[in-house]
Formats: C-alpha cells, structure tokens, sequence
C-alpha cells in the first residue's frame, strides 16, 4: 500500500552555514533552521542545492540531519536531499537518513552521469526500496542534466515509498501531463520560485523554496493565498517578489539567496568553493534588488500564518 504523507506549504531548502575557515557551523545552521520554523514555515529541506549538498561531506551531512530533526522537534517535518555520484552511495545516505529518524529524503539523479530514462528510474526505485523512508522524487534538468519527465515518474507509480514529485523544469504543464497519467497517485511540489504561483494553480501542494529562506513569512503568504485562489490580494504581492524569486533560477542561486539572507541578518553569504564569493557587478545587481524590495515591503494579507 502507498505511503500516506501530508507535505504541504513553504519548505525552504535551508541554507548551510560555514564559518570563516569554511568548516560548517552546525549551531549557526540550526539557529536558521529554528528561525525559519518560528516565522511559520511548513517543513525543511536540510542538505538539497541550496544547501550545497555537494560540497559537504557524509559526516557533515549527518551532523546537518541531526541538527534538523532536533531542532524540529515535530514542529515540522523535515526531509534531506539525497544526491551523490552513484545509486550506492545515495542508499548509504539514505539509510543514515533513516537511522537519524528524518521524516523523509528528497532525492536527485544520479550527478554527472546523463542518464537514459530507464536508468534515470532504476535509480529512483532503487534508492526508494533501500528505505522505508517517503521520497519525493526531485527533477532539475537545467542544473542537474537529467530530466525525470512525466513519462518516466509514472514508471514509479508503483514504487510505494516513492510519494512526491518536485519538479524545477520550469514547465507547470508536466504538473497536469503527471495527473493525467497517474491520477493524484504523487504530491506535487514546485521547485522553481519564479513560478510558485503558477505551478500552484496547476496542483502543486507544497514549493521548495530558495528565497524563502531570507523571506519565510512572505513566502508562505504567497503560498496560502495561490492555494486559496486569492489571486487579486497575492498579485501585489507576487510582482514585489518576484524580482527576488528570480535569483532562484540563475546558476549561482546559492550565492544569491545567501547574500539576501545575509542581509536579512538570517545567515551568512559564505559558500563553499567551487561557489565563490559574487563578483562585485553581480553583488551589486542582487544589493539592488534587495534594496529596492526593502524600501516598498507589503503588507501581507492574513493567511492564518502562525510562528511554531
């Protein structure tokens, strides 16, 4: 029997925090983690792209998953990105995903590997039967150069530990192409922030969020009133966001997202080489916008958004 999750709303793909010396901080990390759960976030993504997944270690993902689920403590649930170089590995960390006690793992395709669909699937479904874990399936094509197509999620639909479907193709119609094929057998999520609303309308139950991070009350807004069909109050909402949201899409969208958080007081800009510091142009772009964001911030509506 298919596992039954209720992964809704905003999770924001947490940012990891280094320090000077660019170890991890796993305090500094969990202080965002518990920031983010007390302005009313719906769940976390620990170790995905944004948090440069692949820049760590599997000790210091570990440490990261520790820090996660204590510091939800239930509040919300909280599911870590799996990506690694081959199918084995990705078990190995999926288990130890398991044996922390998470609430379930985001997994990405096998990297480097451009992989046929068949292989693509196979490593899916082999991921997924090595835990008793709920998976949510995780499509990047620009970033990660194989595209988990509708086609080849509905080869999954028997796979029972394999529950949601995040897509960050950009391309909302996949959304409606799955349902067609498969019925509401996956949760969908949105992946790309610069078509949240978009991809709600369509039938996205929850969004993985980059610039949620910096701005986690807007975020979830946003998200309530697409799900409610309050397309008249989130517009003025949207067209102030969505210069922000459109960092999430360029290739150095954790450099982006970390220096709006920096400037929130919410975290750090320090990455992790092969990520570099923003050339000064491009940090000036992104102290712009940030700027111009600040000086006009709405009002939110009410959404019946709560701090946990």
């Amino acid at each position: 029997m298919t596992q039954k999750v209720h992964w809704s709303g905003v999770f924001p793909a947490v940012t990891t925090q280094f320090r000077p010396d660019l170890s991890v901080d796993v305090d500094a990390t969990a202080r965002v983690m518990d920031a983010l759960i007390k302005d009313g976030v719906s769940g976390l993504i620990v170790c995905g792209t944004v948090g440069e997944n692949c820049s760590l270690s599997t000790r210091e993902k570990v440490q990261i998953m520790e820090a996660g689920r204590a510091v939800s403590k239930g509040r919300v649930p909280v599911i870590c990105g799996i990506a690694e170089f081959t199918t084995a590995f990705a078990i190995d960390t999926a288990r130890e995903a398991q044996r922390i006690g998470v609430d379930g793992i985001m997994v990405m395709p096998a990297l480097l590997y451009s992989s046929k669909p068949h292989e693509t699937a196979a490593h899916f479904r082999s991921v997924a039967k090595a835990t008793d874990l709920p998976v949510m399936v995780y499509n990047n094509p620009p970033i990660y150069r194989n595209d988990v197509t509708p086609d080849i999620l509905a080869s999954l639909a028997d796979c029972e530990t394999i529950v949601c479907f995040k897509d960050s193709s950009g391309d909302t119609r996949r959304f409606i192409d799955t349902r067609n094929m498969v019925g509401d057998r996956f949760v969908l999520f949105a992946g790309l922030d610069d078509v949240v609303v978009e991809s709600v309308a369509m039938g996205a139950q929850g969004w993985v969020s980059g610039m949620s991070n910096a701005f986690p009350k807007e975020g979830e807004t946003l998200f309530r009133l697409a799900k409610a069909g309050r397309f008249a109050d989130l517009m003025p909402l949207y067209e102030w966001f969505m210069p922000l949201l459109h960092l999430d899409a360029r290739p150095d969208l954790v450099q982006c997202i970390k220096l709006c958080e920096h400037i929130m007081g919410r975290g750090t800009w320090r990455t992790r080489p092969p990520r570099l510091e923003l050339p000064p142009q491009d940090k000036a772009h992104v102290e712009e916008i940030m700027r111009r964001a600040l000086a006009n911030r709405p009002a939110l509506p009410e959404v019946g958004l709560a701090g946990r």
